[in-house]
């Protein structure tokens, strides 16, 4: 159970400090969700939104985060 709660004592504090870069951001990180890719299409009584390029910008960085913790613990 010690490995455990490791691991989830690290994502507290991942979640911790990604919590606090948007707090401290605040209107700079305002273009994420609106880049190039991500499809938005807003017809009278419906509205679609895909963020498919902020997804792949955000597996990306899960996936270095996850093999730097993998790679050094």
């Amino acid at each position: 159970m010690q490995p455990l709660g490791k691991y989830l004592v690290l994502v507290g504090l991942v979640i911790v400090g990604f919590g606090l870069l948007l707090w401290l951001t605040g209107n700079k990180l305002s273009w994420f969700g609106h880049l190039p890719g991500d499809i938005r299409i807003e017809k009278p009584n419906f509205k679609f939104y895909a963020p498919l390029t902020s997804m792949i910008l955000v597996s990306i960085l899960l996936s270095v985060v996850m093999w730097l913790i993998r790679r050094f613990f």
